[in-house]
């Protein structure tokens, strides 16, 4: 199991810094922010699996930045564990009805954080684990990277993994070429829509074997939809 990828987001640099190192040493994988906006722009476009943020930040608190994450389907399911000197209960409270998974008063232990952490992250199911999507013949390793068709292996790229991964997550749903670009690409990728269909016709030819690539549909005049013949296993 990974130890996973969190975004701390506070604009106090020895807090960030210690943070990292004790979360380094735990296994995570670490990345700072020192403002909740472009701390929103990074989770849109890489997907942590688990923030945590500072209440009082320049250009949008912590609070705020909560609160936009948990509105929008594409990160509501990111966990956030908010960091702060304010005690009162009013505001945990507040911390808390924002979306917060979690609330930690500074000071803080490294210990306990760690812990918190990991006890977020088993309840939010954030951590990639080794059991494998299913689809029909269709299997996704999300650890490895792999992809199988009846154990036979499918060669596929980056994007071409990651947009068939949305579809197995997201399944009997139609979304938009902008829709995809947003979820797969990133919030702000600035390319041509148009290109998601030369990914969506790379993946079909991936999938061509034992005739799975009809699992992608073509919905006219709204986008592609992953319609498996059988549930969506994880």
């Amino acid at each position: 199991m990974s130890g996973g990828y969190i975004l701390v987001v506070d604009d106090e640099p020895a807090i960030c810094d210690m943070i990292r190192t004790c979360l380094e040493l735990a296994g995570f994988r670490v990345k700072l922010s020192a403002n909740g906006h472009l701390a929103h722009q990074m989770i849109v476009n890489e997907r942590p699996d688990l923030v945590i943020a500072d209440w009082m930040m320049p250009m949008l608190s912590g609070i705020e930045l909560t609160r936009r994450l948990k509105r929008d389907e594409l990160t509501a399911d990111i966990p956030v564990i908010m960091l702060t000197a304010r005690a009162d209960e009013d505001d945990r409270i507040s911390g808390l009805d924002s979306g917060a998974d979690d609330y930690i008063l500074k000071p803080f232990s490294t210990r306990e954080l760690i812990a918190r952490i990991r006890a977020v992250l088993r309840r939010t199911n954030a951590l990639i684990d080794d059991i494998p999507v299913k689809a029909g013949k269709l299997s996704l390793d999300r650890s490895s990277q792999n992809a199988s068709i009846s154990g036979q292996p499918v060669t596929l790229g980056p994007l071409e993994f990651r947009l068939l991964e949305f579809f197995m997550l997201h399944p009997n749903r139609v979304y938009s070429r902008a829709q995809l670009l947003d979820r797969v690409w990133g919030g702000n990728v600035y390319i041509d829509d148009r290109t998601v269909d030369v990914h969506i016709r790379r993946l079909r030819k991936a999938l061509s074997i034992d005739d799975q690539e009809q699992m992608i549909q073509t919905v006219r005049g709204a986008g592609y939809r992953f319609s498996p013949s059988d549930e969506v296993k994880s």
